[in-house]
């Protein structure tokens, strides 16, 4: 891995390939597809990609779970801004995985690896158990597909699992409160329009909701932040919030 001027990392082919749990045919595939933007020409012509690029694979792998075809990720990706950074794509990402219910499957310790992107370490396979991510099943490995990615990444955050496992129960009580109220409102709106294809409303709804949720919480995080750090001035990647939801 080397450094761009900004001190961004950047990686090879071979590294990104390894990252995102793909081949490196896969990655020239993507890219001759426009599937994802072309690497930075560096020295000797040695392609080098970000973390951005990371990202939009994770969201096409996400895209390929929930059923889509290629074709169909194609249109998906072409409504997207082309130059969404890797927050904004995880946001995406985060969007998608909520089509579907949870899906919980027990690996082995080799898949859990591929499914991480990386090799994992047996003390980051203990903190991600103790984050409650990975359950040990035997010498099988319980983990939720959607959980995963987000877990390994916060292997890179300096805080203790405690402390990981804190945010984690605070996230869940305050987004099951939303959830209540939000659904409370739904079903007297459906009462109200006399809508008979309940489930088919649902289902269109569900995505709309959850994007403005994901939006309204990243702008309300952005602002206790500004407020944390006593009016410092911008966070980096200011505007996020205002590029995050799509139209």
């Amino acid at each position: 891995m080397t450094t761009t001027d900004a001190g961004e990392p950047t990686l090879t082919i071979d590294e990104l390939a390894a990252r995102a749990g793909v081949t490196v045919r896969t990655v020239r595939f993507y890219g001759t597809k426009g599937l994802l933007p072309p690497p930075v020409i560096g020295a000797r012509r040695v392609g080098h990609y970000g973390r951005e690029h990371l990202a939009r694979l994770a969201l096409i792998e996400e895209l390929q779970h929930r059923g889509m075809t290629l074709a169909a990720i194609e249109r998906y990706l072409a409504q997207l801004p082309p130059d969404l950074s890797e927050h904004e794509l995880a946001l995406h990402r985060a969007v998608v995985a909520s089509w579907a219910p949870e899906t919980v499957e027990s690996v082995t310790r080799g898949e859990l690896d591929r499914r991480a992107g990386r090799p994992l370490t047996d003390e980051e396979v203990d903190r991600l158990t103790a984050m409650d991510v990975v359950v040990r099943d035997g010498d099988l490995y319980r983990v939720e597909t959607g959980l995963l990615r987000l877990g390994v990444e916060l292997l890179d955050v300096p805080f203790s699992p405690e402390t990981v496992l804190a945010a984690r129960t605070a996230l869940l009580e305050h987004s099951r409160a939303a959830a209540r109220d939000l659904s409370r409102l739904l079903r007297d709106a459906v009462a109200e329009s006399g809508a008979r294809d309940v489930r088919s409303l649902s289902a269109h709804m569900h995505p709309l909701v959850v994007q403005a949720l994901l939006t309204t919480f990243q702008r309300s995080l952005r602002e206790e932040i500004r407020e944390w750090i006593d009016g410092s001035g911008e966070i980096d990647g200011g505007g996020e919030e205002d590029r995050a939801a799509p139209g």
